[in-house]
């Protein structure tokens, strides 16, 4: 366990009550750390690199059949990006033929007819490109690159070309939070079959932007209204790093007589805010395994031990999958089971990942 476990961990053993195991849904596999932007956000602070020990393709290939043993998440080629790795299709073949889902996050500006072809043929079932901002000059601001706006939307052409179903992704800070509306509108004009919104967690080089952090009355508001838009669009919508946004889902349907059924709210319905640890994790380009990519306590590593016994016996999972733990108000909160909390904002603000959300502005029945 390094140092930062060590203090997150120090005189809170977890609950005998935390599952051993959870069931694995997602992986976000960071395979490479290179990329072509200098996006402002990056929690990786990305660049070229270029980057030593980055997995080998055989080691690629024995973590796919070693995710596999788990069960049959969706993994994300994550990056960087993930293109600018010249076995990228390799990987994702292979994967693809050991039964996971294989989904990939490019920028969007290397993709070309041929690469779009190679995509499909590799067993991608969708990609997910991120707008930022609704215009050109916003976006590419935002991506630290003059014609990155330009080229997204250029991959995300040769991805429709060839029926390779795609997502928009915006990361919400202080500079684009007027533009979501304009932002989901583009999404729907392009044909994309989901919007999926990310709250900032200041890390990488977020951290050099945090003033761009929205506060938490706006935090809240912004997910109410992503709410409303749940029956106004035809895109699936996400939460993701807004762990918040299904305590106000179920907020909302108990306002409405409703009740939280796969029928009405689908996904949601079925997921919980903060998935770290409990449903998904992240697989870092050298092979540490996180409870997410902005959480930087160390689960276990690859190289040294294998994926399942990482899962299953980490003790930073098996902390994390004791909800009744989590301290401050979060322990508290009668919604701790649906939302958690960011474990990464927590860990940020007080370097104790169980420690509660600073980025929430509910106040638990408990503790009015």
């Amino acid at each position: 366990m390094n140092h930062h476990t060590q203090k997150a961990a120090a005189g809170r053993p977890h609950s005998k009550k935390a599952p051993k195991s959870a069931v694995l849904r997602l992986v976000a596999w960071e395979v490479t750390r290179n990329c072509n932007l200098s996006c402002m956000h990056c929690r990786a602070a990305a660049t070229m690199g270029p980057y030593t020990g980055e997995l080998e393709t055989d080691a690629c290939l024995k973590l796919l059949e070693e995710i596999a043993e788990v069960g049959s998440p969706i993994v994300i080629l994550t990056g960087g990006e993930p293109l600018l790795r010249p076995d990228i299709f390799d990987i994702a073949r292979y994967g693809t033929r050991k039964g996971l889902r294989m989904v990939m996050a490019p920028n969007g500006t290397l993709i070309t007819a041929e690469i779009a072809r190679q995509l499909v043929d590799a067993g991608i079932q969708r990609i997910s490109i991120s707008l930022d901002g609704a215009t050109r000059e916003n976006h590419d601001r935002f991506r630290g690159v003059k014609g990155a706006y330009d080229g997204a939307l250029r991959g995300i052409q040769m991805a429709k070309d060839v029926g390779l179903p795609f997502q928009i992704n915006t990361t919400v800070t202080r500079t684009n939070l007027e533009e979501i509306p304009k932002i989901q509108e583009l999404a729907m004009q392009l044909g994309a079959v989901a919007h999926h919104i990310f709250l900032l967690v200041p890390t990488g080089r977020g951290k050099y932007i945090v003033d761009q952090e929205i506060t938490a009355e706006e935090y809240e508001e912004t997910l109410n209204w992503f709410y409303d838009q749940r029956d106004k669009t035809p895109l699936q919508l996400k939460a993701t790093c807004a762990p918040h946004y299904y305590r106000i889902l179920r907020q909302r349907a108990r306002e409405d007589g409703e009740k939280v059924t796969f029928e009405t709210h689908g996904l949601d319905a079925v997921t919980r805010g903060c998935l770290g640890g409990t449903g998904f994790c992240f697989i870092s380009h050298r092979g540490i395994v996180q409870p997410c990519g902005f959480l930087n306590a160390e689960a276990g590593d690859v190289t040294k031990e294998k994926f399942h016994d990482i899962w299953n016996n980490s003790e930073v999972f098996r902390n994390l999958r004791s909800f009744d733990d989590l301290g401050g108000k979060c322990g508290a909160c009668e919604y701790r089971r649906v939302c958690g909390g960011c474990r990464a904002r927590a860990y940020e603000a007080t370097g104790d990942y169980m420690a509660e959300e600073p980025l929430c502005s509910y106040q638990p029945a408990g503790c009015r």
